[in-house]
């Protein structure tokens, strides 16, 4: 018997009309084998087409269909990674497992570190879903500054609302900045009305549609009632300095060299700051470097500072979106 309540054994079970060699898992109690499994069982094709092996529930038993060793390894890590997770706790078992599986297969070894957001009063716990998510997490949690680049649909800017929220709501820091150069991509939307903070609402639209998707709108409406959201326009934040928050700097490729250094140079105690941005989506006038790219190639051998890139096998938003990314990189080449 494991310690986790769990026993591990060789059995022969049934395939169809054929006796076979199988590896058994024997789970404690059923509503955490329950939980595992998921809604009707979902999670056990993704389980099955990780392992490349049939698996079987009978009771409060998991047993996977095979008699290969390495298989058998793989069964019993992941079944011990989520059971450290305490599934029947968590709501979102299958982003839970599915996370797991993709970071386990891209690497063995800190594929199994323990790596979420948690945010109090969230709709769920937010796993990453492939291995450069699970690497941006890990460095959010360690760095007090983070760049983070990627195309469309990597989850970068949700990550960093995540963050943002659970440092927030968790009374690490006393509010969030959200700020973004004003740069419009390709068209010219004229004047917008209403005071500065209803200006550029419309830009920083993508951060409060993260916000909405992890936390009631109850909340968000309470965290701007109490200030601790703040909406700071670029431009403005000279002469600044900002303490005891986290701040998201988002389409950051469209800040230039001197807008970049006067942002970083803003920052004060106990400060995070996320940076994102995609450098082939500059929308600044041509032959005019992009701060982000700038930022990225002169600070990337200072310690505390991380920076990450992401690419189209991190693409987690509609499937066709990996593709059309994956056509525009090829356009180019």
């Amino acid at each position: 018997m494991r310690l986790d309540g769990t026993a591990c054994l060789y059995v022969n079970c049934w395939k169809g009309d054929y006796l076979e060699t199988g590896y058994t898992i024997v789970f404690s109690d059923k509503e955490t084998l329950s939980a595992l499994c998921g809604v009707n069982d979902g999670n056990l094709e993704t389980i099955e087409e990780y392992l490349g092996a049939p698996v079987v529930i009978r009771g409060n038993e998991m047993t996977v269909v095979t008699s290969d060793d390495d298989t058998c390894v793989k069964f019993q890590t992941l079944i011990d990674r989520v059971l450290s997770e305490h599934p029947e706790k968590v709501q979102n078992s299958s982003d839970m497992i599915f996370s797991l599986i993709s970071r386990l297969k891209t690497d063995p070894v800190t594929g199994l570190e323990h790596t979420y957001i948690q945010i109090p009063h969230g709709f769920f716990r937010i796993y990453p879903k492939t291995a450069g998510q699970a690497e941006l997490i890990s460095k959010l949690y360690k760095h007090p500054i983070v760049f983070c680049l990627g195309p469309a649909g990597t989850g970068k800017t949700f990550l960093a609302v995540a963050q943002a929220l659970k440092m927030v709501l968790s009374h690490e820091v006393r509010k969030i900045v959200l700020t973004r150069p004003v740069v419009e991509a390709g068209e010219n939307l004229g004047f917008l009305p209403g005071d500065l903070e209803q200006k550029i609402n419309p830009y920083l639209r993508p951060l409060y549609d993260a916000m909405e998707l992890l936390v009631s709108p109850e909340i968000v409406k309470r965290m701007e009632e109490s200030h601790m959201i703040e909406i700071a326009p670029l431009a403005y934040m000279r002469g600044r300095s900002l303490d005891n928050a986290v701040v998201i700097l988002d389409e950051a490729q469209n800040t230039t060299r001197e807008q970049m250094k006067m942002f970083l140079t803003r920052l004060g105690c106990n400060v995070k700051a996320i940076i994102t941005g995609d450098i082939t989506q500059v929308d600044l006038p041509p032959k005019q470097e992009s701060g982000l790219s700038h930022a990225v190639r002169i600070l990337q051998n200072v310690p505390e500072i991380a920076i990450i890139s992401l690419g189209n096998q991190d693409v987690v938003r509609n499937p066709l979106v990996k593709k059309i990314v994956q056509a525009y990189e090829q356009e180019k080449v």
